[in-house]
């Protein structure tokens, strides 16, 4: 077994060795490793599957894995457990939480939804188990717009937790949404002046903003898929990205998201230059995820993400009604 100190590994040598130990105990435990886009490179390269939170939860459910390394935040890895209720999931920091889901709690919605009582909640998947629980349905940033559309139009719609990508969905649809007010401190931090000094520094860059931007709220206003009609701005998920980089013919991108995007999209696409909207825009609670707390969670099965049963079968039905209308 592998032991070290406070200041863990540096030389390239012991984080072969990290590597190889993190291998054998995932063919011993028959585990799966899953990192989301935003990880750091060395825990996206060891990953069984990289991409977005709900695509990595469904696509762990199918295998034959009996442990789910959720490298991730945590309502990602609560999200796991209620589609894969027989497996163990595991988080690597216990502490890995997410400013956004933290907007919002159940107690807060059920005021909320008191307060409405004839409306449709639907709740981004960035909330907490205990959140999807008391909604109606869930979305991602991709199917949002497809599940409000499919709400009868005289229904009021509560939208939670992120503002930006509530109001997307609300232009898009021309419905009135109920916001409420939280928003994801990354993405809240990429602001239309950021978006401007690049486009001035890299004017042939196709533009990819992902709609919890707080970027999008002004661009939206010009048009759903840009502004001014630019064929060049483009408004999509993580892995909208990451389709949309492999399929285009520019080879200069403007990314507007978390910066750990950037190593899957450069990996996928070696040949076509990718530069941030904004080089801050990292999220603390992703990078708190190492290779050496990869390998102590298969060492000593930690940290355990279970949900109680009561919540774990009503938050599922959320997601249910959400992927029986994106199919």
């Amino acid at each position: 077994m592998i032991e070290w100190g406070q200041e863990g590994f540096n030389k390239m040598e012991d984080r072969t060795l990290v590597v190889e130990e993190i291998n054998r105990l995932r063919n011993e435990k028959n585990a799966i490793i899953i990192a989301h886009n935003y990880q750091v490179p060395e825990v996206q390269e060891i990953a069984d599957f990289t991409g977005d939170s709900l695509a990595l939860s469904q696509l762990a459910g199918k295998t034959n894995a009996d442990v789910i390394v959720f490298c991730g935040v945590h309502f990602m890895a609560e999200t796991a457990s209620i589609i894969s209720p027989n497996k163990t999931v595991l988080i690597p920091d216990l502490e890995a939480g997410c400013s956004l889901s933290d907007t919002i709690n159940a107690q807060q919605l059920r005021k909320w939804k008191t307060e409405h009582p004839e409306a449709v909640v639907v709740s981004y998947v960035n909330t907490t188990a205990e959140v999807k629980a008391e909604s109606d349905y869930c979305c991602t940033s991709s199917n949002a717009v497809k599940i409000v559309n499919s709400i009868p139009e005289e229904k009021e719609i509560l939208f939670l937790p992120d503002m930006f990508l509530g109001a997307y969905v609300g232009k898009v649809t021309g419905r009135k949404i109920h916001l409420w007010l939280g928003e994801c401190h990354v993405h809240a931090g990429i602001r239309p002046k950021d978006i401007e000094q690049m486009r001035d520094a890299h004017p042939e860059a196709e533009m990819l903003i992902h709609p919890e931007c707080g970027c999008t709220t002004s661009f939206i206003y010009h048009t759903c898929n840009g502004f001014d009609g630019d064929k060049n701005v483009h408004i999509l998920s993580t892995g909208g990205m990451i389709e949309y980089a492999k399929s285009s013919e520019s080879n200069e991108f403007i990314v507007a998201t978390e910066t750990g995007m950037l190593h899957r999209l450069r990996k996928d696409n070696p040949e076509k230059a990718f530069y941030p909207a904004n080089e801050n825009a990292i999220c603390r609670y992703m990078k708190m995820i190492t290779l050496e707390k990869v390998l102590s969670s298969l060492q000593d099965d930690k940290y355990e993400v279970k949900v109680p049963e009561e919540i774990a079968k009503r938050a599922r039905k959320a997601i249910d009604r959400m992927l029986e209308i994106s199919h």
